[in-house]
């Protein structure tokens, strides 16, 4: 039995490649092999995804003062993860940010450098933002758009909120009150205005524009190309390459709800495994109410108790992974021996 490990990272617990690890282990203890694939969809873990940054630069962080910032360059591919300059945990979370100064110019930053260093091809993962500027911070930082003619620009989007949408739906994660929701939708109206005015391009109610507070409309709007980022990074690790071959797919992220299977991992990963006719095992730390009971879900939370499941969730998923997969080859061996009879 050959199993592929292909999660998304456990959000404050676990990295998507230790939760990968975890599973392999689990998979060989039962006597399985075992691939581990960490996926990402365009939030935070992306850059590790696609190989981890080998680059690091001084850039402005979300609130002004400078931090230090990965990023990844490979002949001329360049991979920008935008919560390592402009990301909310950076800005202290939602309790420590400021919501209607937050900028994106650190990204734009790394951007720039990653252009200046030769880089053709620009992955922008745009997952985790403290800001909602709609990009403002990020394209004053880039300058001039002319710079960027024959670079492939490419936003790996992890929602498909609107640019107008990106207020309401992540102000308040990002620490704004009602007030200043209302005061940053009117900011993105003027500046999706703006943006047509200055690129022709109509940013307002464009799919995934919304992604990091409007900074995917702001990179469309002089020429980005935005998709969902688990098809990018599949189609960047070669996951249905990986696929062929296997008997069952484990894939899972910290807390598995209805929006999940809206452009996330876990979502693309069971479509990638049902095209390609493989079962697929959900392992998540908690499972909304309304996913919970199904047979190919399993909640840590459920089945080991949240204190375990928070402090030792590889160790959980492990335990999992042996048991089903366990199972699954004892009952292979029994059907063989029953057709042999």
């Amino acid at each position: 039995m050959r199993v592929v490990a292909a999660p998304d990272k456990f959000r404050g617990t676990s990295t998507a490649g230790e939760i990968a690890d975890a599973v392999v282990r689990g998979a060989t203890s039962a006597g399985a092999t075992a691939d581990a694939l960490p996926m990402a969809d365009g939030g935070e873990g992306t850059l590790e995804a696609l190989g981890g940054g080998n680059r690091r630069s001084r850039v402005t962080g979300p609130l002004g003062p400078t931090v230090d910032a990965a990023w990844r360059l490979v002949d001329r591919l360049a991979v920008v993860e935008m919560a390592q300059a402009s990301g909310l945990v950076l800005a202290g979370g939602a309790e420590g940010n400021e919501p209607l100064d937050a900028t994106t110019a650190g990204t734009g930053e790394l951007i720039r450098e990653a252009v200046e260093s030769g880089a053709r091809r620009v992955i922008v993962a745009v997952g985790g933002s403290a800001s909602t500027d709609g990009g403002l911070g990020a394209l004053r930082a880039m300058g001039p758009p002319a710079r960027y003619r024959g670079v492939e620009l490419l936003v790996a989007c992890d929602v498909r909120t609107t640019f107008i949408e990106a207020a309401e739906v992540f102000g308040p994660q990002k620490g704004a009150s009602r007030a200043q929701v209302e005061m940053l939708r009117r900011r993105l109206v003027r500046q999706a205005q703006q943006y047509e005015e200055d690129f022709g391009i109509d940013v307002a109610d464009l799919p995934r524009a919304g992604a990091a507070g409007g900074l995917a409309g702001g990179l469309a709007a002089i020429g980005a190309e935005l998709v969902d980022g688990i098809d990018l990074v599949a189609e960047e690790l070669a996951l249905d390459e990986v696929l062929e071959g296997a008997d069952l797919v484990v894939t899972g992220e910290g807390m598995l709800d209805a929006t999940s299977y809206e452009g996330k991992v876990v979502g693309g990963v069971s479509a990638y495994a049902a095209a390609a006719g493989l079962p697929v095992l959900i392992v998540a730390g908690q499972v909304a109410a309304g996913l919970a009971g199904r047979s190919d879900v399993v909640s840590l939370v459920e089945r080991f108790g949240g204190e375990r499941a928070r402090s030792d969730p590889a160790g959980c998923v492990k335990a999992v992974v042996a048991e089903v997969v366990g199972a699954a080859i004892a009952g292979a061996s029994g059907a063989d021996r029953a057709t042999r009879r």
